[in-house]
């Protein structure tokens, strides 16, 4: 895990009171780095993480090849009964994806999508050519 990573799902993960957890994937799925909230009890245990993951990139290649026709994807989210996650696809010119963010919400963020397009996104194309240049 690269400082650049693993200081990038810090960043992300300390943007709001209500993240719980953020990191960075792969297009294999592999996970880069993540950050957790300070003294959060994690829902799901590495193992589980490490296959959510894999299935978020799984998903994000069958909605990035509609990105030519309905432009490109901000974010999406999938409310559970105990979190809110939500995934940011990385893409290149060619429209190849490199990396997905992940990041949960606690499941009482009313304020969700202010979040996501106020402060994660931000930060998220802030980095977004050195995170190309490292794909």
């Amino acid at each position: 895990m690269t400082n650049f990573f693993k200081s990038l799902c810090e960043t992300i993960a300390n943007s709001d009171k209500n993240i719980r957890f953020a990191a960075i994937v792969d297009h294999h799925g592999t996970i880069m780095a993540y950050s957790e909230r300070k003294g959060i009890k994690p829902l799901l245990n590495e193992e589980q993480t490490a296959q959510y993951a894999l299935a978020a990139v799984t998903r994000q290649y069958t909605r990035i090849r509609w990105q030519s026709i309905l432009g490109k994807i901000d974010y999406t989210c999938s409310s559970y009964e105990k979190l809110l996650r939500i995934t940011i696809p990385i893409t290149d010119s060619r429209n190849h994806l490199c990396f997905v963010i992940i990041f949960t919400l606690d499941v009482t963020t009313k304020n969700f999508h202010q979040i996501i397009m106020n402060k994660v996104k931000p930060i998220v194309k802030e980095k977004e050519k050195e995170l190309l240049n490292r794909a």
